[in-house]
């Protein structure tokens, strides 16, 4: 089964996303994200898809070039990055980055919340994404 990274700092999921599909800890990939310029402080990391994407990129895994539209789970590839908990604050969309992954016929989603009960997530209706970006395994 996944082991879910749990973010270590309240805007660090996107950091904890990269790390949840590359496999890496959150230190690692804070690591790797500053090195990069890319700060968990930073709000763009959770209205912006492209730091993301970079930190995927540079560890040579390939995303989708557009976000899709989320229409059900039975829809979604194998992982994804879901944006969840979406809102707008002074006019800029905003969201909480989680990750999909369905293996042997089991889907969960992988959300790094620290508040969380379980980060293993199977409650998909409580979770409301808006839309997806594939992650294709390498």
């Amino acid at each position: 089964m996944f082991k879910p990274v749990i973010q270590e700092e309240p805007t660090g999921c996107g950091i904890a996303a990269a790390a949840n599909i590359l496999g890496r800890t959150y230190a690692e990939m804070k690591a790797v994200a500053n090195a990069m310029g890319i700060h968990a402080d930073d709000k763009s990391l959770w209205s912006d898809t492209r730091h993301v994407r970079r930190m995927l990129a540079a560890a040579g895994v390939e995303t989708s070039a557009d976000e899709t539209p989320f229409v059900s789970w039975d829809a979604l590839p194998d992982l994804a990055l879901l944006s969840i908990k979406h809102h707008r604050e002074e006019g800029r969309d905003f969201w909480h980055w989680v990750v999909f992954r369905r293996a042997d016929g089991h889907a969960c989603v992988l959300d790094s919340a620290s508040y969380l009960p379980s980060n293993i997530r199977t409650d998909f209706d409580e979770m409301h994404p808006k839309w997806f970006i594939e992650v294709k395994t390498p």
